[in-house]
Order: structure tokens, then sequence, then C-alpha cells
């Protein structure tokens, strides 16, 4: 059930004066030169608006208590009101909870002068594809539109733990099965930069929350670029951590009640900067309780804070998968930006051949999205990978034979995948980090009304496949290997353009500290007019 509340003893105005006086950001904004022998008047501070500051400042105002837990989560909900219809990226919202536990915060913080966790008192969304004791989850599909779970997904209990108060849901394509987010119960998330073009998907209710600063963080999933496309076109940062070290249970799919999840899926964090990715790292991380007895998660420090000495690849563009000018543009300036900062760069080395690796990915995927199918569902699917001629290569003859491929043939292609990790690791030997192209575009227009083997994208004028859109993501999706996404530009129109930063295995924080200083030095894409 979708909780709404209206207020909590003081009026909407008193909230919205307080916050804006005590937890503003300020920056200067740079001097102008002046005719005149009087002194210069001192620059007038830009303020951002606290629903907009990084979730770090918000919880240090918090501590402060600057501003208390039922403020904030009053002037976001105010927010709420007035953005949220335009980019429609949260879907429910429980703010009657929401406030009994910012008062419990409160009270807390009041009594005992210490935070619970990390997360004290901060009010977040969570994508709809995990569940939420006691509130609706639906994954955007209409056979769940009635679905409200008892129990938090692993990833959502680990947020509570820390502190952290649920406000509420971000929308995702039905059963997370789209790249763009649209679905029959919420409709379609807008991109904040443009409502023509898509967000992305399947987090693309997280990624346009936190860009109009409807949250700071928010937890999203990704298989084939689910989290890491959305920020992309949203222009926040996400990142996909090594693949086993945040728990899946409860997420959906696979469908409610089941424990296993698919073998490539991982959660993972959205934030409007790399430093808040970590703190929200840190929350989600480690074992999931059936094992919590008998380890623990003890990711490395990253290997520099800085640029200067690390070894740096770079993979600007590919036959198999062509990007845009822009963006090769930007690849150019990320490499020239990293050299210039003392880092080793090499353009030319390369771990793994994209096309051949995209092929196994897609193999691997589309033979894990069978587990949950009915039965007469997969029979039929069966029936028609026998009707299949030999020589038919197509991509629906693709397909169907990865989809009911005999278990020794997915055994002989975790094989490959093994080989390819191997092949990887070999690679950072030699190397910290890859940068890659996040996409082969800025945020595409919005397909919803097209049928999905109608879609297309174009790139430099030239039409492409739809899920073109995914493969540079997937170089990482099926390796368990960190990779995040940085916003570092934007294109002449204005629209966000991101990197993607790829480490390896286990090495998150590496990856993080790499995305951070890429963030500081590069200009990055201005916060959309939603957010104001």
């Amino acid at each position: 059930m979708t909780h709404r509340s209206t207020g909590t003893g003081r009026s909407r105005r008193s909230f919205l004066a307080l916050t804006t006086s005590l937890a503003a950001v300020s920056l200067a904004e740079p001097a102008t030169a002046t005719a005149t022998p009087h002194p210069r008047k001192a620059p007038t501070p830009v303020r951002t608006p606290l629903h907009l500051a990084p979730a770090r400042e918000q919880l240090d105002a918090l501590r402060r208590r600057k501003i208390s837990s039922r403020e904030l989560l009053a002037l976001l909900l105010d927010h709420h009101k007035r953005v949220n219809p335009d980019v429609n990226a949260v879907v429910a919202t429980d703010a009657h909870r929401a406030f009994e536990a910012a008062r419990s915060a409160d009270d807390h913080l009041a009594r005992t002068g210490e935070p619970r966790g990390p997360l004290h008192g901060l009010p977040i969304t969570v994508k709809d594809a995990f569940e939420t004791a006691g509130l609706r989850t639906t994954c955007g599909s209409g056979e769940l539109a009635e679905h409200v779970p008892e129990r938090d997904a692993d990833a959502v209990a680990r947020l509570r733990a820390a502190g952290a108060i649920v406000l509420g849901k971000t929308n995702t394509p039905a059963n997370c099965q789209d790249i763009q987010t649209s679905n029959e119960l919420f409709g379609t998330t807008r991109n904040p930069y443009d409502p023509e073009r898509t967000a992305g998907g399947s987090s693309g209710g997280p990624a346009a929350a936190v860009a109009t600063g409807l949250t700071a963080l928010d937890v999203g999933s990704d298989l084939a670029g689910s989290l890491r496309l959305p920020a992309h076109y949203c222009g926040v940062h996400a990142l996909r951590p090594s693949h086993g070290i945040v728990a899946t249970r409860g997420h959906i799919p696979r469908p409610p009640g089941w424990l296993t999840s698919g073998d490539m899926l991982t959660p993972g964090p959205l934030a409007r900067t790399a430093d808040d990715l970590a703190l929200l790292l840190d929350v989600l991380a480690g074992p999931a309780p059936a094992d919590a007895p008998a380890w623990r998660l003890d990711l490395p420090a990253p290997r520099s804070r800085t640029l200067d000495g690390l070894r740096v690849g770079v993979w600007a563009d590919d036959p198999y998968c062509r990007v845009d000018t822009e963006t090769r543009e930007l690849l150019a300036r990320i490499e020239e930006l990293a050299a210039a900062q003392g880092a080793r760069t090499d353009p030319g080395a390369r771990p793994v051949d994209l096309a051949e690796s995209d092929r196994l990915f897609q193999t691997l995927m589309y033979a894990t999205g069978t587990a949950s199918a009915s039965d007469a569902a997969f029979q039929a699917e069966v029936d028609a990978a026998a009707q299949l001629a030999d020589d038919d290569h197509s991509p629906g003859a693709f397909y169907l034979r990865s989809r009911t491929q005999r278990h020794r043939d997915w055994l002989r292609a975790d094989e490959e995948r093994e080989k390819l990790i191997g092949r990887w690791a070999r690679y950072f030997e030699d190397h910290d980090v890859l940068v890659t192209p996040a996409a082969p575009t800025a945020a595409v227009p919005d397909l919803t009304s097209v049928p999905v083997p109608q879609r297309r994208i174009t790139v430099d004028g030239e039409e492409r496949p739809y899920f073109d859109q995914t493969a540079w993501a997937n170089l990482t999706s099926h390796v368990r290997l960190p990779a995040a996404t940085v916003p570092v530009g934007r294109t002449a129109s204005g629209l966000p353009l991101s990197v993607q930063v790829v480490g390896p295995y286990l090495a998150d924080r590496t990856v993080l500290a790499v995305a951070e200083e890429l963030s500081r030095l590069s200009p990055g894409p201005v916060a959309p007019a939603l957010a104001g």
C-alpha cells in the first residue's frame, strides 16, 4: 500500500525556510573584471538547495542538527509534489511510515548524540524491483500490482540497518526487461534533460530521481547495463559492484519468494557524486545473512587517490559497436586529461574481443532468463528452436538456441566465461583501470510506442540495432568486474555524456577513486531544469 502524509506539526513554509537558510551549500562565483577604482563587492554565493546536495552533506546537516530528519523528509516530499509529475520517477511513497522512522531517528540522535548507522535519518528511494516489507513492490508488472512483501530484500534490510529511511520506490520496466523505463502500471519515466528522450532502463526511475533531487541515493540493479545506462543518460553516477559482494535475495525478477537470482544480476548504488557511491557501497556490500557468521568483506583500499602514476587503459571505440563523434571526442579529452595528471595511458591494448565477449554475454543472459518462464512458454521455445534450420544464424535463431541450450552447452559457455575472466585478470596485471564509452551516444529518443523488434537508434546518422546501447556495458556484466558510470561532459545540445571506468575484480574502491578524480577534473553536466 502507498502511504501519504500531509504534515508533521509545522507548516511547509517553515520547513522550507529552515532548510534553505541553514543547509544550503554555497559555491563562490568567479569574479568579473571592473573598471571602477572602488573595492569589489564580494560575489553573491550560489546556493544549492539541500535536496540537490550530496548525501554526505545532507547527513552532515542531520548530525550537526542543522536540520531534522523530519524536516528533510518534508522538504523532499514537497519537492516530489512539484517535480515528480513531470519526470515520473517515483511511483510509490511511504510517507506515513517514513515520518515515523524520521521521528525515531531524531529522538535517538537527541537522546544519545550518536547516529544508529552511516545513513542515520536520511530519506532515500529504492528501485521497485527490491521487495520492501509493507510497501507494494511490483517491478512494473501488472501480475504483481497487489504484491505487498512481508520481508525486505537483503539490500533493503542493510539500508534500514544503516539508518536510512525508505521514502518510496522508483520506476522500472516490467520485470526489469527493457533498456528504457515504461510499464502498464505507472507509465513512462522521462529523461530529466529532455522529455522526448529516454531515461534508460531498467533503473531509469532511480537515475531520474537522483538527477532531479527526489533523492540523494537510490539502489538499482544491473544485468545488462541496467544501472549504468540510465546513469549515463540522466547524468548521474552509478556503480555496478564486483559481482557477489551485494546480496540479491528479494530482487524481482526472479519471482517473489525465490531464493536464487540470475548468475549475473548485481545490485548497486546511484548518486550525484562518486563519493556518495562509496558511502552507499559500504552499506550494501557484505555477506548475505546466511553467510554472515563465517565471513567478512574487506575490499582493498584504492591503489591511488590521484591519477598520477596510475596505469590507465583507454578503449575509445570499436568496429563492433562504433560510438558517435561527440563520444569519441570525450574519450580523447579524458585520455589527455589523465595523461596531464601523470597517468600512464595506454590506448592500444585490449583485454578481450568486444564482439566475442558480447556474444558470450548474450548466450549466458538469454539462458538465465528462462528460470522463471512458465512451463508452457518454455516448451513453446523448445519446440520453435527444434524447427530452426541449421544454417539459420539470425538474431532470432541465436536467441532461441541460447534460451533452450542443453545444460552441457551452458557448462561449456560457463567455461568460456572463466577463460575470459582470466584474460581480464592478465590485462589488469599491467593496467589499474580501463576507461571505455558508457554507450554509443547520449540519451536516445524514447521509443515506448514502438514495438521492440522495430526499435532502432541512430549513431552519427547511421541506423543501428536498439540493443547496441548496452554493448559497452556488457563488457563487464558476465565477468564479475566493478564498473562505474562517470558523468564528465555534455553534448552540444546539453545532454549528459559519461565514460565507464572498469577495474579488476574486487578493486571497487580503485574504480570509485578514479571516478571521483575524473569527475572533479571534468565539467560534467549541469543540473536539469526539473531539479531546481
